[in-house]
């Protein structure tokens, strides 16, 4: 089994690295990171989108 795990992550990345996000994709998670607010109250997480 050790010998099939070494192979298998020993092979290139099928993943071309000219993939590049575009200038919109970049912007809405800008905006989407700047909007999100999370607020912890006892032991819960409360994610809150601030429009």
């Amino acid at each position: 089994m050790y010998y099939c795990m070494a192979k298998t992550y020993s092979k290139k990345s099928l993943v071309s690295q000219t993939m590049k996000p575009s200038k919109e994709t970049i912007s809405f998670l800008l905006s989407y990171s700047k909007a999100l607010s999370i607020l912890k109250i006892d032991n819960k997480n409360f994610e809150i989108i601030l429009n």
